[in-house]
């Protein structure tokens, strides 16, 4: 059986840190949430907090409307994946997954049965009498999360599980764990500060900030939709171009452009654009030129100098023939809403070129 999580006020602090600032979110019976935001956000500490690991200053977890902040540790019914795998290096990979069960005292012929199927359940079925030793890093952290499962828990914790991994094995274990969890519908929140792992595997993506929620919401949302600047740079790419705001209008690069949000006081703005919404094409009498060209697979990331300063540009490989370094080009956005933030006193430079 499944259960609803919900952070109440959550504070928490560490001395004059403030590792959670109110922190209010409630996440459905079933669900996949991430938690995602930069080192030192309040996230780990969000999820310690569910777990028992870390008592909140005030404010309240409750897990199926049942208040369960001074609930010690063992008696919460969660299972928790660590960035280290943690496993018992004195222990086969079964006696590392039926480890609970043999606590709650569960006789050795069922606790091995149960061991043998969540093996077989993270691909592991034939790994049982292997020690950690002789495991990858992959196949260790598979282990991990079997013994998470193993005492049937209500809700899955994940903190940064595959952060340890190269990114090949990454990607595929990131997949398992989302089928698995769509397999037994566990309501799981996972501790990411990679917004790629976020928004490919979670129903709702909640971006914290200095302790506080900034956003929540489904991945494309939070991506094409950001309710902040803060969540438009850290989730994705983001250009800063100069403009000028008139009412509920920005001017920027020839164009006027509706504003989406809040429209600072002063009319000199920075206009926050994704790559995806600036369209490239080659103009001998363009006022703007390409810089350098970054190979992404389905698509190339363009750096073009444009009036004012340079902006980064995502165009399909195809296209990309036509647009190398040195080629004279016409620059025109994606006609579609956009966010603005105060100007700063020099726009910040677009993100690498190889940046996500």
């Amino acid at each position: 059986m499944t259960a609803s999580v919900e952070f109440r006020g959550l504070r928490r602090t560490f001395g004059r840190t403030v590792a959670l600032d109110g922190l209010d979110m409630v996440i459905e019976p079933g669900e996949f949430v991430a938690l995602l935001g930069p080192s030192g956000c309040g996230k780990t500490t969000a999820l310690r907090c569910v777990a028992g690991f870390e008592q909140p200053d005030s404010g309240a977890v409750l897990v199926d409307g049942k208040d369960v902040t001074n609930v010690p540790a063992n008696k919460r019914d969660a299972g928790m994946v660590f960035q280290s795998y943690s496993l018992f290096p004195n222990l086969n990979a079964r006696d590392n997954v039926a480890f609970g069960l043999r606590v709650r005292k569960v006789d050795a012929p069922t606790r091995h049965r149960k061991a043998n199927e969540l093996l077989e359940l993270v691909g592991l079925p034939t790994h049982g009498d292997r020690y950690p030793h002789q495991l990858s890093g992959g196949q260790q952290q598979r282990v991990a999360l079997a013994r998470a499962l193993a005492l049937e828990p209500r809700v899955l914790l994940l903190d940064e599980p595959l952060s340890a991994l190269d990114a090949k094995v990454r990607v595929a274990l990131r997949e398992e764990i989302r089928r698995l969890q769509l397999d037994l519908g566990i309501t799981t929140i996972f501790v990411t500060h990679d917004q790629e792992e976020a928004l490919s595997v979670a129903d709702r993506v909640a971006v914290l900030r200095d302790g506080r929620l900034e956003q929540v919401g489904a991945p494309a949302e939070v991506y094409d939709r950001p309710a902040t600047p803060f969540v438009a740079e850290f989730v994705g790419t983001m250009n800063h171009v100069a403009g000028n705001v008139s009412g509920d209008r920005v001017t920027v690069l020839g164009q006027v452009l509706p504003v989406d949000g809040p429209v600072p006081a002063e009319p000199s703005v920075d206009v926050l654009i994704r790559p995806e919404a600036v369209q490239v094409s080659p103009d001998p009498d363009g006022t703007a030129e390409v810089v350098a060209a970054s190979f992404r697979g389905a698509s190339v990331r363009l750096r073009v100098a444009v009036d004012g300063g340079e902006v980064l540009a995502d165009v399909p490989g195809h296209e990309a023939i036509r647009l190398g370094a040195g080629t004279r080009v016409a620059v025109r956005l994606v006609e579609r809403p956009v966010l603005v933030a105060p100007r700063t006193v020099a726009a910040p430079a677009p993100v690498a070129a190889d940046a996500v």
